[in-house]
């Protein structure tokens, strides 16, 4: 059985105190498990560091999915202690660019000044360029994409022997609505990705006024994201990569008022950090 639980689901910049203690205030981190012990990890945000210190001592390998590669989302990277753990094999898959390679553009980060580790000095570290064609780790089944957002930026689908998960957690699917209507499947961006999914995490930042000042930033409004979910045929929807600005007042306000004016055919569970989610080819049940 696929589990699914959110250690970080903010965008842009971690944010503490009082007022995000709900949702949480930690960037971008999932983590996918299966129950033979196959763990996947998605993205390197400021949650992975918490997810570290849950990895099992005997866990042989992980995998890092990452989406791209601004800051929050691999700012937790040098954090993750099964990194330093020499018995452990993690395996870094992400984007590269058009002149260099995952490893090299990582080790722009994982040297100084901005971090005093060496990607290179890591014990076992292997890194992996996506968009690839699909590939197996242990139970999953991997698909991966482009998707619209500035810079190379992926997409995941993880299917396993019980259901599908999608992660588009930066992601800007509206861009080349006309309008208002949305694009044929194959124009639209993330559409394969996440055709069917099972349960679909997806990029909900902006309110539609916010948005009027962020186009093109690689972001979805609540609506956008809403009928995105609608569009792909999602059986559950969770919105993420909560804008640092929202506090737990406000999301709570947006999902409420977007479930009312949306009607979604789906279920939609809150994006917050500790939620969990069995994912089954049914309608998969938070706990």
């Amino acid at each position: 059985m696929m589990q699914v639980t959110l250690f970080g689901t903010r965008g842009s910049l971690a944010v503490s105190g009082a007022e995000t203690v709900r949702y949480g205030g930690n960037t971008s981190t999932v983590e996918v498990r299966e129950s033979d012990g196959t763990v996947l990890v998605l993205d390197a945000g400021t949650g992975i560091r918490r997810l570290g210190t849950q990895v099992p001592p005997d866990t042989g390998r992980i995998d890092i999915f990452l989406t791209h590669l601004h800051m929050d989302h691999i700012q937790g990277l040098g954090f993750f202690a099964p990194l330093y753990n020499p018995e452990i094999d993690i395996h870094i898959w992400g984007p590269a660019s058009s002149t260099f390679s995952l490893e090299a553009r990582l080790s722009r980060y994982l040297s100084p000044p901005l971090f005093p580790v060496h990607l290179r000095d890591l014990p076992r570290v292997t890194c992996h360029n996506v968009p690839a064609p699909p590939f197996d780790i242990g139970p999953f089944h991997i698909l991966t994409s482009l998707v619209c957002h500035p810079g190379p930026t992926v997409g995941y689908r993880i299917e396993g022997d019980g259901g599908t998960a999608v992660y588009l957690p930066d992601h800007e699917p509206a861009l080349g609505l006309r309008d208002g209507r949305w694009l044929t499947p194959e124009w639209t961006s993330g559409y394969e990705l996440a055709a069917g999914a099972d349960l679909l995490i997806h990029d909900a930042q902006y309110t539609d006024e916010e948005y009027q000042h962020r186009i093109g930033w690689g972001h979805s409004t609540y609506r956008h994201a809403f009928e995105f979910a609608a569009q792909v045929g999602a059986k559950e929807f969770v919105p993420f990569h909560h804008d640092p600005s929202h506090d737990d007042e406000t999301l709570d306000v947006l999902l409420e008022n977007a479930k009312r004016q949306f009607k979604p055919a789906c279920r939609v569970s809150a994006g917050y950090e500790g939620a969990v989610f069995e994912v089954h080819s049914s309608v998969p049940a938070m706990t």
